[in-house]
């Protein structure tokens, strides 16, 4: 079999940190430390592990929960053997992660203890051959301790192509079935240098990752790059607000990805005002708009919010907005990957000008292979020319930097005129009652659709419609002043931090 003269297999130099940095901390899990030199032995062993239940290059290993050293173990152990990743999203129901495993044809299966109830009651439906239990035993399942133990070490690593599959990521399924994005060694590296323009990453930093791993910014913006440098990664299970800037200042960490709503939450926390985070160089925020208000408070404090723009099917970044731009561009997405190229296109296909809204292009060589079994969908997102059609609006100003309006579908049509709700959210975010907002369209018998806000609103507040529309006037065209306003505890979210917005139209609509 030919092999590839590069190899772009991701695990190799992270393993090779083991002999070059092998006494330094690779990740940080809830007070335990783990160095280079164990992790290394750790993969070598699981891989052994692994290739003693029949996993072989191509086969599909899925893991099944929360933030642990566990999750990037496996991953590393299956892309040792070139296997292909599959991370599964541990908020899915059993019928849900019994469509995505069968769909993905996953071959071995590791499972959060915690999280075994769940695909109990699927297993029998299951394509999977073994299942892989993480922390107790159990008839049926094996234990992931013993197969590290008793593994033969895997000495030599499985060389990859760059356009060889290493993880089959799902997107969010916010509507209809999920898809897997099929992301290979090449879109992960690419995507990597790509974001070294923007994001420095260096042998000493130390990275907070608490976003979810199954999701491609917990994943990819930091904590890959992090481990191949030979940097440290705190990781947490799960996002705890108060935690987050609890370690970010006892670790000095240096950067940390997020969705915008982590950092509000981060900030309404009573330690935020005094915690010391002067050592953060790189506060990456994405997966949604970002609103002013939130840079400010950032801002205030010192550190600087760099916006990210991307999504599964890129590895993530698309584009990015440098601090340097931050004032003078306050609200864009930034300027294209370094190696790829953005365009905006009208519903023809057709390049738009300067100031003009359509669907956001990008084509570069972080874009992914294609949906897995799944070549129409897979034709649909990436025309003839390369060229990945995202879904969302945008335009790009007279001096070349991206604006994301919002997502095409998402797009309310009132009275005939076209209502982006980023734009509505960003100044309903300044009032001082809310804590969090999304605007959605819901059907009405005169306007077509109503401009529609649902709040949570800070302890203590209140707020009538009339109050909203009088705050927006002035700052917003009439037609683009909420219609109604809907008062919530608080917004639907994937784990990716995206509202839930069809959600919220399901639960409105008869109200």
């Amino acid at each position: 079999m030919h092999k590839p003269s590069v190899d772009y297999n991701m695990a190799a130099l992270i393993l090779r940190r083991g002999s070059l940095s092998g006494n330094r901390t690779a990740m940080t899990f809830e007070e335990k430390d783990l160095s280079y030199a164990e992790l290394e032995a750790n993969v070598r062993q699981l891989a052994g592990g692994l290739r003693e239940l029949g996993v072989c290059a191509g086969d599909r290993v899925g893991y099944l929960g929360v933030n642990h050293p566990r999750f990037i173990e496996t991953m590393l152990s299956a892309w040792t053997l070139g296997a292909v990743f599959v991370p599964l999203n541990f908020r899915l129901t059993a019928p849900e992660l019994e469509f995505i495993i069968n769909d993905a044809g996953v071959h071995t299966l590791v499972v959060d203890d915690a999280l075994r109830p769940v695909v109990g009651p699927a297993r029998d439906a299951l394509v999977c051959r073994n299942f892989v239990a993480s922390e107790s035993d159990e008839s049926g399942w094996h234990h992931i301790d013993t197969l590290i133990a008793n593994g033969a070490p895997v000495a030599e690593h499985t060389i990859a192509g760059q356009h060889d599959t290493a993880v089959i990521m799902y997107t969010s399924g916010t509507t209809g079935r999920p898809k897997g994005a099929m992301l290979t060694h090449g879109n992960m590296t690419w995507n990597n240098i790509g974001a070294s323009h923007n994001i420095s990453v260096s042998y000493d930093d130390i990275t907070l990752v608490a976003a979810p791993l199954f999701h491609i910014g917990g994943l990819n913006v930091t904590m890959i790059a992090a481990l191949q440098y030979g940097a440290q990664v705190i990781l947490h299970r799960g996002f705890d607000p108060a935690k987050a800037i609890e370690d970010l200042a006892r670790y000095r960490c240096t950067s940390m990805f997020g969705a915008p709503a982590m950092f509000l939450f981060m900030a309404q926390q009573p330690g935020f005002a005094d915690a010391d985070i002067s050592a953060l160089s790189n506060l990456v925020v994405g997966a949604a708009p970002v609103p002013k208000s939130l840079l400010d408070i950032y801002g205030k404090r010192g550190v600087a919010l760099n916006q990210g723009y991307g999504l599964t099917e890129t590895a993530p970044f698309v584009s990015f907005l440098t601090s340097e731009h931050l004032e003078a561009k306050m609200g864009s997405a930034g300027k294209a990957n370094v190696l790829g190229e953005v365009r905006i296109a009208d519903g023809h296909g057709h390049t738009l000008g300067p100031g003009e809204v359509g669907e956001i292009l990008y084509r570069g060589p972080n874009v992914m292979k294609g949906y897995w079994n799944r070549p129409e969908a897979t034709a649909e997102a990436i025309d003839s020319e390369g060229w990945f059609h995202t879904g969302d609006a945008g335009y790009i100003d007279d001096d070349g930097f991206l604006f994301i309006s919002d997502r095409v579908k998402d797009m309310v049509i009132s009275g005939g005129e076209n209502v982006y709700p980023a734009e509505v959210e960003g100044v309903l975010f300044e009032h001082d009652a809310i804590r969090e907002v999304a605007v959605i369209g819901l059907p009405d018998e005169k306007w077509g659709e109503a401009v529609t806000a649902v709040a949570a609103l800070n302890d203590d507040a209140d707020l009538s419609l009339v109050a909203l529309r009088d705050f927006c006037d002035g700052k917003l065209a009439r037609y683009k002043l909420p219609l109604r306003l809907h008062i919530v505890e608080a917004l639907p979210r994937n784990p990716a931090g995206k509202v839930l917005k069809f959600e919220l139209r399901e639960q409105f609509a008869e109200v």
